[in-house]
């Protein structure tokens, strides 16, 4: 049985781009010692959308253009990232591919941690689909290593993991 840590969109264009605040550079410390320090399978999401973003629908409820695939924003900062893990490009808040790739080695998974951002958009949505893909597994959610849009964002966001069965520590 393994451990898997999901690492959700910590991407340039939301530490320091177009969807970046400041609680967001304090975030890189911690989730560099926590994915270094992780004892089991490491995996990341990455945000990712093309020139023609603001005429998706997506675009046209959030009007930023972000994580354009193969930009400098789009990358995930190479001190975060650990050799040789898996990445699941997702081109809407959840990974289809990522909820699959887990429901294939579910009865390997011993727990699923998740850090990252936005806790509000695509950390929730990916863990509510793994949650439904996987609902025997424990997940758990770090509310110190995931951020929001707002403050008040991120805490209704742990309140409806913590009603969907997702562990918050």
């Amino acid at each position: 049985m393994k451990k898997i840590l999901i690492v959700i969109d910590i991407q340039n264009d939301f530490l320091d781009g177009a969807l970046a605040c400041d609680k967001e550079k304090s975030l890189i410390q911690a989730a560099k010692q926590k994915i270094f320090s992780f004892d089991g399978e490491v995996i990341y999401t990455q945000d990712t959308h093309y020139d023609d973003y603001l005429d998706t629908n997506e675009g046209k409820h959030l009007p930023i253009t972000h994580c354009i695939k193969n930009s400098k924003a789009w990358q995930i900062p190479k001190e975060l990232l650990k050799e040789n893990a898996k990445i699941f490009e997702k081109n809407s808040f959840c990974s289809l591919e990522l909820a699959n790739y887990l429901k294939s080695i579910e009865k390997e998974i011993l727990s699923i941690e998740i850090i990252g951002i936005c806790t509000d958009i695509c950390v929730l949505s990916n863990a509510i689909l793994l949650k439904a893909f996987l609902n025997n597994t424990e997940i758990y959610v770090h509310k110190e290593l995931t951020r929001a849009t707002s403050l008040k964002n991120h805490e209704e966001a742990l309140n409806m993991l913590r009603q969907n069965h997702i562990n918050v520590i």
